[in-house]
């Protein structure tokens, strides 16, 4: 019995020194992580030709990295110098890069192949920037360069991806008939950099090239023009270059040698021509009362429509409106027998551009075919329930609270008859009377469907503004129901005032408040030396400033062939805060800051890439995964 259990308790022994064993090896099972991650670019270990070769003959470039590597787009983005009109074939190949030339190679030339941000390793994806390799076919090779900056003409945007050429060729048509000598690009910040450049005097140019002809071929694309001849040059200087222990150690700061190419400071603003083409879009007759032309540019009139496989009754058959700023004419029909025919032919006289862009009387037969749609069920009526009234829509924003500068608007659903301010009574709280108040009624400049009341509020003051029922009538017979309403003008100290003195300006500039969306929300033009903005509600601003050379309150593009840049803007860098009974006064120098550093980051949507890779968690990847696995153990049952 005592032998028993002294194998009983052995047992129990053993077996518990097996658990904890098993289950402590459970504990700190981990995959080994392999060791740091590889946050280094591939490096250039050898190549054929050699860099910067002379004399080379082959089409063929081959370039050994360290690692295997991978290209992304490189059609997109591998830049090849100069220009070709076929494009080379470039793929990665293991550790190899290959470029084969398509085109006959050009003698006595310097070639370039930029991979800016396309090479990168296979693992981790780790970028090797900016790397160029240059070779010549001839005795020399070039190797002056030039940089600068491009940013959206009206917005001061960085832009990317845009090709920037230039020329030796200095006559002003050579940016229209002839590729360019050599091309970079920018990149996310609108940087760029040509490289490989023979000494001599150029022209440069910036390009929207998504046909890849390296000419301005189409009126549509943007464009950007350098006034000033460039001479490439180069000078020796030094640098400061700072070595660190970590990140927050500095270990040495040196002084090094290096070459400046110039010039490198070159500003370029891109823009379009404001030449568009004008033409008809298809027409289209979503309810079968009104008939729509679109128009892809404003027209100056409506096109008056001629009948061809009907005859209205009356004269006036039909009520033209425009929409979307003049691009859209609506007819709305008036005759029944006309409206209720299923396809209606008509004939119309407009404006349209030939393929030298101008504007020549164009005649077009055009067919609406009506779109009906489903008659709905009508609920049962009682009989001595009234027939139901379809009343005549009718929006108005004269409720609740209104700013000083709004002004009420009504927006009909259906063209009106015969209407005037007489229609509309608006009164104004004056000692607790309701007194009559004088006001404008004028018809909107865009909208025929919608009429605008306007006069000079005061802070704080409360008006009611009333229609009567069956006042207004619409072209199909519709009335208007009765409306009432109040609203008040917010007080004064809900109000925030702006002064911004300005430096480098004069008059002759306009200034636009800005929302965080970098949309226009005021604009104010310039007036001794300062630009002055009342009544804001509390928000958050911004500011832009456009040198108005012609006066007419609106920035205007450039012109390639008159040799007319954009009218210049600029930035103000301070974010203006706005609070309720605050007044705040700024002070602007436009020329203090850099172009492409003035515009604000937060309003800024071509923001710069991150290129910071994320660091890996080295010391907590083991327990993580040791983690896991024990999880993974206790499913099991131990």
């Amino acid at each position: 019995m005592r032998e028993n259990k002294y194998v009983r308790d052995s047992l129990r022994f053993f077996f518990g020194a097996f658990v904890l064993v098993l289950l402590y090896s459970c504990a700190n099972m981990a995959t080994p992580n392999g060791g740091p991650y590889d946050e280094a670019p591939p490096k250039f270990v050898s190549s054929d030709p050699l860099p910067n070769q002379l004399n080379f003959k082959k089409n063929r470039v081959e370039i050994l990295f360290d690692e295997l590597v991978q290209l992304d787009q490189p059609s997109e983005n591998v830049i090849v110098t100069p220009p070709q009109r076929l494009q080379p074939v470039i793929q990665a190949n293991g550790r190899r890069v290959i470029v084969e030339f398509q085109d006959t190679m050009l003698e006595n030339e310097t070639y370039t192949i930029d991979f800016t941000t396309a090479l990168a390793d296979n693992n981790e994806k780790n970028v090797l920037e900016n790397f160029t390799f240059a070779f010549s076919t001839g005795e020399t090779l070039d190797s002056l360069a030039i940089s600068g900056i491009l940013l959206n003409a009206e917005n001061l945007e960085p832009m990317p991806g845009i090709t920037i050429g230039v020329h030796t060729n200095l006559e002003d048509s050579a940016f229209t008939s002839l590729p360019f000598t050599r091309t970079s690009r920018t990149n996310d910040k609108g940087e760029f950099t040509i490289r490989n450049m023979a000494p001599g005097t150029y022209r440069v140019y910036a390009l929207e090239d998504v046909m890849r002809t390296y000419r301005y071929s189409q009126p549509g694309q943007a464009i950007a023009f350098y006034d000033s001849l460039v001479v490439p040059t180069f000078e020796l200087a030094t640098r400061q270059d700072t070595l660190w222990k970590d990140t927050l150690t500095i270990d040495t700061i040196r002084t090094v040698g290096y070459t400046r190419f110039m010039p490198d400071d070159i500003e370029l603003r891109l823009f379009k021509e404001d030449v568009v083409r004008q033409y008809m879009l298809r027409p289209e007759r979503n309810d079968e009362r009104v008939l729509s032309l679109r128009f892809n540019a404003p027209l100056d009139s409506v096109p008056i429509p001629v009948p061809l496989n009907f005859t209205p009754v009356d004269s006036v058959w039909y009520y033209p409106q425009t929409t979307e700023e003049g691009k859209t004419a609506l007819y709305w029909l008036t005759d029944s027998l006309v409206w209720q025919q299923d396809t209606l032919r008509m004939e119309v006289d407009y404006m349209k551009s030939d393929s030298l862009n101008i504007l020549r009387p164009q005649r077009d037969t055009v067919q609406f075919i009506a779109r009906r749609r489903p008659v709905e069920k009508k609920k049962k009526r009682k009989d001595d329930e009234p027939e139901p009234i379809e009343f005549l829509g009718m929006t108005l924003n004269a409720t609740g609270s209104i700013n000083l500068y709004d002004t009420i608007s009504v927006i009909f659903s259906e063209p009106v008859i015969e209407i005037d301010g007489e229609m509309f009574r608006l009164e104004q709280m004056v000692d607790s009377v309701w007194n009559p108040a004088d006001f404008e009624f004028f018809p909107d400049s865009i909208n025929s469907l919608k009429f605008c009341l306007k006069r000079p509020w005061g802070y704080g003051e409360e008006f009611r503004l009333s229609i009567d029922s069956a006042a207004i009538f619409s072209v199909y017979g519709k009335w208007n129901e009765g409306f009432e309403g109040n609203f008040k003008i917010k007080r004064e100290d809900e109000y925030g005032h702006l002064y911004i003195n300005i430096i480098g300006a004069d008059s002759t500039a306009f200034v636009e408040l800005l929302n965080s969306n970098d949309v226009p929300v005021r604009k104010v033009r310039m007036k001794d030396g300062g630009a002055l903005f009342m009544d804001l509600k509390p928000d958050k601003y911004y500011a832009r400033l456009v040198l108005d050379a012609n006066g007419n309150d609106k920035w205007d593009t450039g012109d390639y062939a008159g040799k007319r840049q954009p009218e210049m803007v600029f930035y103000c860098p301070k974010m203006f805060n706005i609070m309720q009974n605050w007044q705040v006064e700024e002070t602007w120098d436009i020329h203090a800051a850099p172009f492409n550093r003035q515009k604000p980051l937060e309003i800024t949507k071509n923001k710069p890439k991150e290129q910071t890779k994320k660091k890996r968690d080295y010391r907590n990847e083991g327990r993580q995964q040791s983690s896991s696995t024990s999880n993974s153990f206790r499913s099991l049952g131990f």
